[in-house]
């Protein structure tokens, strides 16, 4: 967060994303999401195998359509995290900059007070929230995203934090999947589902 704070209050990060195309802009938030998912997708059938492995029990193996079914859910789970956080960091500049960055900093820093798309009043003091303040929490917001799905497969510290809820989740589906197993084997009927 002091990474993206001191970016925040670059000159530079202001002139350059203020100053970039909206097809720019839109090529690098692509570029942020595919690198976050090929992160994400190349990780899962490790993750899948670790789950089946630490959670499976006595139960029988996955078969492919049943792990392709965790992995989605893994996916789809820390994806949705993935995005929460950037949202969350981008709404934090959002105000951040709205309380700090004014026309009179904007003029210094990219030559023009800015495209004013809303002006709020806090207790006398004008905020004012700004396309280029919208572009630039919008990048760091997309450089947190991506930061925070890498590292929320490789840093033990992140993976216990986000992931141990969702793991604990998932070994319990895999017990009641191995009971049903069980009681499906004793009256008969095919365990395979």
């Amino acid at each position: 967060m002091i990474f993206s704070v001191v970016l925040f209050l670059t000159t530079e990060m202001w002139q350059v994303f203020s100053q970039a195309s909206a097809a720019s802009l839109v090529i690098l938030a692509l570029l942020f999401i595919a690198l976050g998912t090929s992160f994400l997708v190349a990780r899962l059938p490790r993750e899948v195998r670790s789950l089946e492995r630490d959670a499976g029990g006595e139960s029988a193996a996955l078969d492919r359509r049943q792990r392709l079914n965790v992995g989605l859910v893994l996916f789809v789970s820390q994806a949705l995290q993935v995005l929460l956080v950037s949202l969350a960091v981008g709404a934090f500049f959002v105000a951040l900059g709205t309380l700090l960055i004014d026309a009179g900093v904007l003029d210094s820093w990219i030559g023009s007070g800015g495209h004013v798309l809303l002006n709020i009043d806090f207790f006398g003091h004008q905020g004012i929230v700004t396309e280029e303040l919208l572009r630039v929490s919008g990048a760091i917001a997309a450089f947190t995203g991506l930061y925070f799905a890498i590292s929320m497969l490789t840093d033990d510290v992140y993976r216990r934090e986000f992931l141990d809820e969702l793991t604990a989740e998932m070994r319990e589906t895999f017990r009641a999947r191995g009971e049903y197993l069980r009681l499906r084997g004793r009256t008969g009927l095919p365990a395979e589902t």
